[in-house]
């Protein structure tokens, strides 16, 4: 959607090509010789899998993106990316002739779904690149140590299976803390578990393991090809990853946000002292109140939790939700705030003016971290770039 039809929409995102081109040149930085692989899975991180897409079409330095699931790869695929995809996610056994169909290199993490792809090779006649992804610490998705004899029996026993093109495993506990021993453990069992691919016949072509906390702060993390995801949108992994990275000399300015979340108000209205806001009375006014209405709410993913914390921007200044955030509505104290309209432009997410609500302090309200406040923007809000 072109920029000039904001003026038609009640909520919508806007992203900024300038600041996805500043981050993109401070991977490549980072990265320097490596594979670069950028993650767009879910919905790009809120940002719109579609719309990033048919920017980072456009960027020849990108050699892969990166998804969780086969219906993401498919979009990439329909969006016009015609360069490699890595499936980083499970694909169900019945779904597995479309990684071949649709020419993508799944992130394999059990026996059963090697077998499955190699009997799909075999009977195709058609080779396949697969990446094992390693069990290391993180006990979620991998084939652990005493699994890499059968893997390595798999891989032979299929001719268009060969051996897997990469190694990858995932760190746990490298973003959260700026105590990094947890991390250097998982390298060691990586680095140990790729020998012994070695020796038995499977040695990769490519090693990966760096995620954006990785890249940022750990050059012997970085192999072959890296994989950054919550960076390319111009957003720190974590608070410690950001302290590690200036205490090492790090500069400021590498990252920039690209989205903005913005609204409008759709009425406005003076309410009495002693009113209750909204559902179950969570709020009450103690003096003549403005409040504002917004058409945003828990189901466009402005959480419920942000209820008498948070705050938005309106003309510049800071705009208190008042009450609890409902389904598809929103209430914002506009008392101090003059020249308040319906359709006046509202920000949820960015800056305006010279005040700023950052996803990372919604986050804050919220409870929880950055990129769950990104990932649960809701897919049906439009996504606009802009230039600046």
């Amino acid at each position: 959607m072109n920029a000039r039809n904001t003026k038609y929409l009640l909520s919508w995102i806007e992203l900024s090509a300038a600041a996805l081109d500043h981050n993109i040149k401070s991977l490549v930085r980072l990265a320097g010789k490596r594979k670069l692989a950028v993650c767009v899975k879910a919905n790009a991180y809120g940002h719109g899998l579609a719309e990033m897409v048919t920017q980072l079409n456009n960027r020849p330095e990108i050699d892969y993106l990166t998804v969780h699931s086969l219906d993401e790869a498919i979009l990439c695929r329909v969006s016009g990316w015609e360069r490699r995809i890595m499936i980083l996610g499970p694909v169900a056994n019945a779904d597995l002739e479309a990684v071949f169909e649709y020419d993508l290199e799944p992130v394999v993490s059990s026996r059963e779904t090697l077998d499955g792809l190699g009997q799909i090779s075999k009977k195709r006649d058609q080779q396949l690149r697969t990446h094992l992804k390693l069990e290391t610490g993180t006990n979620r998705q991998g084939v652990t140590e005493k699994e890499l004899g059968p893997i390595a029996r798999l891989y032979k026993k299929y001719s268009g299976l060969k051996k897997p093109y990469g190694a990858s495993m995932h760190f746990a506990n490298i973003e959260d803390t700026t105590n990094h021993e947890y991390a250097q453990h998982q390298l060691k069992r990586f680095r140990n578990m790729v020998t012994q691919m070695t020796r038995l016949g499977i040695k990769p072509t490519i090693r990966h393991t760096a995620c954006s906390a990785a890249l940022i702060l750990f050059d012997k993390t970085h192999f072959d090809l890296v994989r950054p995801g919550i960076a390319l949108y111009g957003h720190w992994p974590s608070k410690e990853t950001y302290l590690s990275y200036r205490l090492a000399g790090g500069k400021n300015d590498i990252f920039e946000p690209v989205l903005t979340w913005k609204t409008r108000v759709t009425q406005t209205k003076d309410i009495p002292a002693d009113a209750f806001i909204g559902y179950g009375c969570t709020y009450q006014t103690t003096s003549k109140t403005g409040l504002a209405v917004l058409p945003i709410g828990y189901a466009d993913g402005y959480n419920r939790s942000l209820s008498n914390l948070a705050h938005v921007l309106i003309r510049g200044k800071r705009a208190p939700v008042r009450g609890r955030v409902c389904m598809n509505l929103t209430m914002v104290d506009i008392t101090d705030i003059r020249g308040v309209r319906p359709e006046s432009p509202v920000t949820l997410i960015g800056r305006q003016r010279q005040e700023m609500v950052s996803c990372e302090q919604l986050a804050d309200w919220s409870g929880t971290i950055s990129y769950e406040i990104l990932a649960r923007i809701a897919p049906h809000i439009p996504r606009i770039f802009v230039s600046k």
